[in-house]
């Protein structure tokens, strides 16, 4: 295997399949607290700090599942019971995945309105 001379530089967009553009705009601008940057009937386009998320609708119904999107949040537990209180269905508690560099890696997996799976993660300092 050679080495690549490729240079990519970050993530500029990522793509989230949706069957409602303005249900799922609602929820990730208002629930989630992402502006919404443009929106029509079939797109919207969100920022997540310089990461641009893309909603869409799938040109054929068989194309609907995501990727999952990791959310990075300070206060892993206060944003749970926030998005809890905020009736966001989620399939687990915070909880932690893995201890390295000094940090412990928590996350939380919740679903959108279209049942995609996302997740809240944050790493959190080893005492």
């Amino acid at each position: 295997m050679t080495l690549s001379t490729v240079n990519i530089q970050g993530i500029a967009q990522l793509s989230i399949p949706v069957r409602d553009i303005a249900r799922a705009s609602l929820f990730y601008n208002k629930t989630l607290g992402l502006p919404l940057l443009f929106s029509q009937s079939n797109m919207a386009l969100l920022d997540c700090h310089g990461i641009r998320l893309l909603l869409g609708i799938p040109e054929k119904p068989e194309d609907h599942p995501s990727s999952v999107v990791y959310f990075k949040v300070a206060d892993i537990e206060g944003t749970y019971r926030s998005l809890l209180a905020d009736e966001v269905e989620f399939t687990s508690k915070p909880h932690k995945i893995a201890e390295f560099n000094g940090f412990a890696v928590w996350m939380a997996f919740f679903k959108d309105p279209d049942d995609n799976v996302h997740a809240l993660t944050s790493e959190v300092p080893i005492a």
